[in-house]
């Protein structure tokens, strides 16, 4: 007698359609490294096309940027501003998932107001605009994907554990 195959639940396993696209998990490392990285590039060529704003050179060849004086103080914190982004990307690949979305969720709220003080000096440039909204639609998608990072089984049983010991009252004797 030849054991037969077990037969795929029906009502969880979906058949490809024919010709059909596969379309592949991805996991939520991956999404937030590439939404950090997006978000990077986006924010640092936003400041580079600034440099066509007229003015803009001469005025950084003065030791002024917007309203602040160039010193050593405002490079490093705009080395810095620039470096957690750079940073998030290989820390979404290799932080472990507790610590990985709280980072996440930390640096992405912290990071929307900061690309929005960017607007301060935009003026009448769409691409401040445009590059400020695209940097925060990219930033609440790391906050949704690490809001909503997937629970293990594991979590899930433990929660459903906890819930138990909360309504199971000890018997009066």
């Amino acid at each position: 007698m030849v054991p037969s195959k077990p037969q795929a639940d029906q009502s969880t396993t979906a058949e490809p359609k024919s010709g059909g696209l596969e379309d592949n998990q991805i996991d939520v490392k991956l999404k937030l490294a590439g939404l950090w990285t997006s978000f990077m590039f986006l924010y640092v060529y936003v400041d580079v096309l600034g440099f066509y704003k007229p003015g803009t050179i001469e005025d950084i060849l003065i030791g002024k940027v917007f309203t602040f004086q160039i010193s050593p103080l405002f490079i490093m914190i705009a080395l810095v501003s620039v470096t957690i982004p750079a940073l998030m990307v290989a820390l979404s690949l290799t932080l472990p998932a507790r610590v990985n979305r709280w980072t996440n969720l930390v640096l992405g709220i912290l990071y929307i107001p900061y690309s929005l003080f960017n607007l301060a000096g935009a003026g009448s440039w769409p691409h401040y605009y445009f590059g400020a909204g695209v940097e925060v639609l990219l930033l609440a998608l790391v906050l949704w994907y690490a809001w909503k990072w997937p629970r293990t089984p594991v979590d899930a049983t433990r929660r459903a554990e906890a819930n138990d010991r909360k309504t199971v009252q000890p018997q009066d004797f």
